[in-house]
């Protein structure tokens, strides 16, 4: 049994799989009716509407629509989609055990099939909401009832001891209409409404005894009690009962008569439930015994028994189109699968795929056509089968795995595994030219897992009993015996080279040598299934169930992707080079790069399993193992790749020629920094507008914003404001203030269009603006715009018109316009005023501190337009140019592939030089003028760059009297630089400073880098980088030792001045260090861990990465570090504040939010969920408890009792439904954690960042203090990072 859902819940009495979603309806003893999603784990919904138990539910085979009826005597009809209850029917008069909708057959009619306990089956209309007949002939409970799958048929069980099949057909005759139109289904008349039918409605005598349109066919007599449960075959004239007496029967029909075939027996108790599988010849029965029992139709045997502790079983269910199953028990129900479905393949030599269908194994050529298809079966043997559980198909005997040994080119080998007694495995050897003509077989063993070829001749089986990888040859002979280098290894996996294998151990795979039996690389791979090797050995995917590692020969990580359903198959695509792995999850078709990018290509209908995948075609095997070409459009994978591997004009053919669009590429090129490409393509104003911002590019933008203007609504100008101020913030940072004024005049910004004028120097438009504010009665704006244009009578009459007399009087009197200020005296003088003293509140009248006339200030520039920033246009902003480099490239590339060689035309190719023809450039050879003063690439700003130990430049003059010395003569060699000078002049990395000496200049590096301040935390690392550069050799008696340099780059040669220390601490120290405080941390010794990574950000500035990878995995290790340093500081906090209910929960929320691995959150969430639910705080205690669930882990055995108590505390948190205190946690947000005070901040919020570990602070006060965290950097300043390479 392979279990794929379970769920706990009260006592599940009904089962429905959806037909097409991967949905199952459970309807429970305490009368719920729960909708799950089976794939993710997950509630969909619940309806809570009958009173009592539910023991029957259904789903419609095309309508939105669940049936359900209970022991309220009611059949309810529910919309899955309106998530509410249509209608309840109403004529059962004790509890109904089962319903029905009716399948699709021949037709399908809105029928629904009920059964109850007052001995009575009935049939109802769903549209007309009525009953169609009655049927009666039972006496005692009707336990079941179904249609037939395809036939006019209904089976029905009974607690009287017998089995009725009853006949339909005089009930459809009546029902259909002339024309083929079902009358039950009601006609709509001219205004809308249902009309009913004549015949809908039934008399009273109809409902007391029945009608005579439904007949009994069969009454099939056998069981010695009472019968639970019948069900029909699907295709054979077949029915299966299970009874109270233990037993299962099997009877046939014909078309006269039924009679019992055989009786199957094994049961302990009553058996509840019994079904036959859709796709198999076997019967499936449950019962009372806590068992599930499999047995073999045509030999009538038991062949497999699933038993479960403490549950009985009460209900199974089939899907209609899928391997599934489901049963219903005490405490939850489970969905589960007989045998796995992939088809056991592999990929062979010269576009060939080996496969089982069946009990074959076949050839399957790509290159060969047939009947116009391309790709053709040969069939190679048989598999003859071994052991007694590989007599029974569908149960799992079918081959598991197939590997073909790509390193014998002179024939075909192949190894068959299965799991058939605990595993086994085939060696088969064909010819490569006739595969089914001379084929041997029959060298046989056991093996735990797959077995795989080493070399030409041998192959490796991993020992089941004492877990020894065994080397046998062609001839079945054991010639080697290995230990492997863990002892939880259980399974082999190809390792990409001949003698190399992967090995399987708890979550890592292991890359292992078998002769010099060395461990050469190890990865995290958690639940690992299969490893797909590149056709060129250079790369591997490592599939495991829920994500995918990619990885090179020599298993060093490249990427790491996660995904939220199971993975099921995946090829390298051969027309990439090797650099796009697509692969296939349950309804998609997926596809992941080696720099991380992943996307989805497609859905699918139906699960099917890569083998190959070629341009934009995806070959594979369906579940059936027939080959299937699936079309794919991996256009948008193969720009992402292109854009990583720079190869622009590739990129700008593909923006030109493919259908590339959506805001998901639109965003990933603003991510990438690409925002010009997705100008190319992107037509909505909004979007266009926002990109051409991004690059720069202000005429776009303004198209982008007259056409936004245009399409926003005159009611809602203020849209159009925000639009046209971002625009013009940005042709100001541009200086381009010409587009600048119109943006200020769209939004009439006044004030900021009049200091535009002052500053440009453009008067007559400022005594306009000041024309502008006199008609808009703006006083202020008259005021500003008077001072700014120096005109005094302006701002006195302004003054005087807003009453500010005493201040017109002042000013007229400064400025000496003595006519306004007696005209403004005798004013004052009316109103019964006075001047007098008014002049004494100037501070002096000396005309050396008095103010002076404001006059219009003079602009440096007067121009139509300043000097605006330089915004360059890259290629690929030149789709004309960019396009042509790439066609003119694939031109060369066709026309000479060999030529590696010659002077092609790249990317970057100069532009300018298209149009000029090879005799210009003869002629004009002689006229280029290369002197400095016209090279146009000027590095005056890069002079003060030089190294202090550079050699001075020889003296010209003094000099010069040597250039004469003969050849012969001495010449004084060259001083040579110290290797401590070199490592400083080539590298800025701190750690080459620190070996070469020089402490100063390297802590100098990491004050201006991270701005690190407490360099006691780096003493001991910074030691060990000085004392592992150099060794001592011991020299001549008597004299002193010689240090000799260690480098690390003279691996080829010695480098000279180019040279480079070695240095002690690698990735691999700090990988160990994570792994140790992982550890500490699980154990729940936070000191100790804290100590750990505390360890590691000290190392991490001293360590020297060799590639983008590493420095990109340095990174990722310094936020775990902070994050975990954070969440056990968090956990101290947790502990101080374990009287304040409040503070406690919030830092417990807190707690969870740090970015730990999931082994590690749920640790956190459990105990966030106990102390939410302990302080009454129960809206926070079901929000844990839902995270807690949905994590991947929860659904193994060892976590079943945690499972349990989630359940518990979620559905008690449900009922109460109220937090006792009011915290500062809101969940459905996302916040960091100020590492001072542990409060939420939010992406609104003004904080502080440590420049090193990236800490977060809202307080103000810990600006310029050294980082909580980390201890090492100060909080708030500004810095480049973190240098990872020299």
């Amino acid at each position: 049994m392979l279990t794929k859902f379970e769920s706990k819940s009260a006592r599940v009495k009904g089962l429905a799989f959806h037909p097409v979603r991967p949905w199952v309806c459970a309807s429970l003893h305490n009368g719920v009716i729960q909708l799950w999603d089976y794939r993710v784990g997950t509630v969909i919904d619940r309806f809570e509407e009958h009173e009592g138990p539910v023991r029957g539910v259904d789903f419609h085979l095309n309508e939105p629509l669940i049936v359900s009826g209970g022991d309220d005597y009611k059949i309810k009809v529910w919309d899955y989609k309106l998530r509410r209850c249509l209608f309840t029917l109403l004529g059962h008069l004790d509890y109904i055990r089962t319903v029905q909708f009716q399948p699709s057959g021949n037709s399908q009619f809105p029928w629904i099939l009920s059964a109850s306990d007052d001995q009575t089956l009935r049939l109802w209309n769903f549209v007309t909401r009525s009953c169609l007949s009655v049927l009666t002939g039972h006496n005692h409970y009707v336990m079941c009832a179904a249609f037939h799958p395809s036939e006019d048929l209904i089976v029905s069980a009974s607690l009287d001891q017998t089995v009725r099949v009853w006949d339909t057909t005089g009930l459809r005759k009546k029902h259909t209409g002339g024309g083929g139109a079902i009358e039950g289904m009601g006609m709509m008349d001219a205004n809308g409404a249902m009309r009913q039918p004549k015949s809908a409605a039934l008399n009273v005598q109809a409902e007391l005894f029945g009608t005579n349109d439904v007949v009994v066919k069969y009454v099939l007599e056998g069981h010695d009690r009472g019968v639970n449960w019948a069900a029909f075959h699907p295709t054979l004239p077949l029915l299966a009962s299970a009874a109270d007496d233990r037993q299962v029967k099997l009877w046939r029909m014909s078309e006269t008569k039924a009679w019992e075939v055989d009786t199957l027996r094994g049961h302990a108790n009553n058996v509840s439930c019994c079904l036959f599988h859709p796709k198999h010849e076997l019967v499936i029965s449950n019962s009372e015994d806590r068992s599930i029992r499999v047995w073999d139709v045509s030999k009538r045997v038991g062949v497999q028994t699933f038993r479960r502790e403490g549950d009985r079983f009460w209900i199974l269910a089939a899907h209609r189109s899928q391997n599934l199953l489901a049963a219903g028990h005490d405490s939850g129900m489970i969905v589960f699968k007989l045998e796995r479905e992939r088809p056991a393949s592999a990929p062979g030599s010269s576009n060939k795929l080996y496969y089982v269908r069946g009990r074959e194994l076949f050839c399957h050529d790509y290159s060969r056509t047939s009947n116009g298809q391309s790709g053709v079966d040969v069939p190679i043997t048989s598999i003859r089968r071994v052991g007694q559980q590989a007599q029974t198909d569908g149960i799992g005997s079918a081959p598991r795995f197939l590997s073909y040994n790509s390193h014998n080119p002179s024939e075909g080998n192949i190894l068959v595994c299965s799991e058939v007694d605990g595993g086994s495995y085939e060696l088969i050897t064909f010819s490569l030219t006739n595969a089914s003509g001379s084929v041997t077989d029959g060298k046989r063993g056991s093996c735990l897992g797959p077995a795989v070829f080493l070399g030409r001749n041998r192959f490796a089986v991993l020992d089941r009993h004492q877990r020894q990888i065994v080397v046998k040859n062609l001839n079945n002979e054991t010639t080697k015996r290995v230990a492997p280098p863990f002892a939880t290894v259980d399974a082999l996996m190809d390792g990409g080279a001949s003698g190399r294998l992967v090995l399987r151990a708890d979550d890592r795979a292991v890359l292992f040598e078998v002769q010099s039996r060395r461990v050469l690389g190890d990865l995290s791979a958690p639940k690992l299934k299969m490893v797909i090797w590149s056709p060129d050995g250079s790369k591997c995917a490592l599939l495991c169930k829920y994500g995918i590692v990619i990885a090179d020969r020599q298993f060093e990580q490249l990427c790491s992707i996660s995904d939220t359903v199971r993975i099921k198959s995946g090829a390298w695509d051969v027309g990439t080079g090797n650099e796009l792995f697509v692969y296939t999850t349950l309804h998609h078709v997926k596809y992941c790069l080696p720099t991380g990018d992943v996307g989805t290509i497609r859905t699918l209908d139906h699960p099917v399993y890569a083998t190959r995948a070629a341009k934009d075609q995806l070959y594979c095997l369906d579940r059936e193992a027939r080959p299937k070409i699936v079309p794919i459009d991996t256009t948008e994978a193969r720009f992402k790749l292109a854009l990583a591997n720079k190869k622009y004009g590739q990129v700008m053919h593909m923006v030109r020629h493919s259908r590339l669009c959506g805001s998901a590429v639109v965003s990933y090129l603003q991510q990438k920094g690409f925002p010009e490409v997705a100008l190319h393509f992107v037509r909505e104003p909004r979007t266009r507008f926002k990109l051409a911002l991004a690059c720069g590019n202000i005429e776009t933008a303004m198209e982008s914003a007259f056409a936004l203007e245009q399409s926003l609504s005159p009611s809602d100008p203020s849209s159009g404001r925000e639009v046209w101020g971002v625009l013009g913030s940005e042709a100001l940072r541009q200086g381009n203030h010409q587009v600048v004024e119109m943006s200020y005049q769209r939004t009439k910004d006044f004030d900021r269009l009049s200091f535009l004028y002052s500053i440009t120097g453009d008067t007559d438009k400022l005594r306009k603006m000041l024309k502008i504010s006199n008609m808009r009665g703006d006083i202020m704006g008259r005021y500003h715009n008077s001072l700014l244009l120096g005109d005094a009578g302006e701002r006195i009459k302004v003054l005087e018109e807003s009453g500010n007399m005493n201040l017109a009087y002042i000013s007229a009197k400064l400025h000496g316009l003595e006519e306004e200020a007696e005209r403004i005296k005798v004013a004052i003088e009316t109103n019964k005023g006075s001047v007098e003293g008014l002049m004494d509140k100037i501070p002096s009248t000396d005309p050396k501190s008095s103010g002076k006339l404001l006059q219009p200030p003079t602009p440096i520039v007067r121009s139509d337009n300043w000097p605006t920033v330089d915004v360059p246009k890259t290629t690929l902003e030149d789709l004309e140019a960019a396009q042509a480099n790439y066609e003119q490239h694939e031109e060369n590339y066709d026309a000479a592939p060999d030529a590696d060689n010659t002077a092609a035309v790249t990317d970057w190719a100069d532009d300018d030089f298209d149009d000029v023809g090879v005799s210009d450039l003869k002629a004009g050879v002689d006229d280029l003028d290369l002197g400095d003063d016209d090279l146009g690439w000027g590095d005056e700003d890069l002079d003060d760059l030089g190294d202090e130990l550079e050699e001075p430049a020889a003296p010209k003059a003094e000099m010069k009297g040597f250039d004469e010395v003969a050849d012969d003569a001495f010449q004084m060699p060259a001083a040579g630089r110290p290797p401590a000078g070199c490592w400083v002049a080539n590298s800025s990395h701190v750690a080459d400073h620190i070996a070469a000496g020089g402490a100063a200049s390297g802590m100098q590096l990491l004050h201006r880098q991270i701005a690190a301040c407490n360099f006691s935390v780096l003493r001991e690392g910074m030691l060990n980088c000085y004392l592992s550069s150099t060794m001592s050799m011991p020299g001549a008696p008597g004299s002193a030792s010689i240090p000799i340099p260690l480098l690390r780059n003279d691996a080829s040669s010695h480098p000279g001045n180019g040279s480079l220390p070695r240095t002690p601490l690698k990735l691999k120290n700090l990988v160990t260090g994570i792994k140790l405080g992982y550890r500490a941390f699980q154990s729940g010794k936070f000191s100790d861990a804290k100590n750990r990574f505390s360890e590691v950000l000290a190392n991490i500035p001293l360590v020297v990465t060799e590639s983008r990878n590493e420095a990109g995995e340095i990174k990722e290790m310094l936020e775990i570090s902070r994050e975990y340093i954070t969440a056990i500081r968090i956990k101290s906090a947790m502990s101080e504040a374990a009287r304040n209910p409040a503070r406690s929960t919030e830092l417990s929320a807190y707690f969870t939010h740090c970015n730990l691995q999931p082994v590690h959150l749920l640790l956190a969430l459990r105990s966030a969920m106990g102390t939410a639910f302990k302080h009454k705080n129960f809206i926070l205690a079901a929000g844990f408890a839902r995270r807690l669930l949905e994590l991947p882990d929860m659904s193994s055995e060892r976590n079943a009792e945690l499972r349990v108590k989630a359940t518990k505390v979620l559905q008690k948190s449900e009922q109460m439904a109220r937090n006792e205190h009011t915290l500062n946690y809101n969940e459905s947000s996302s916040f960091s954690i100020d590492c001072q005070n542990f409060l939420p901040v939010y992406a609104s919020d003004n904080a502080l960042k440590c420049s090193y570990c990236g800490s977060v602070y809202l307080d103000e006060s810990m600006k310029n203090k050294a980082c909580l965290t980390c201890g090492i950097s100060v909080v708030g300043t500004e810095t480049i990072g973190l240098v990872t390479g020299s």
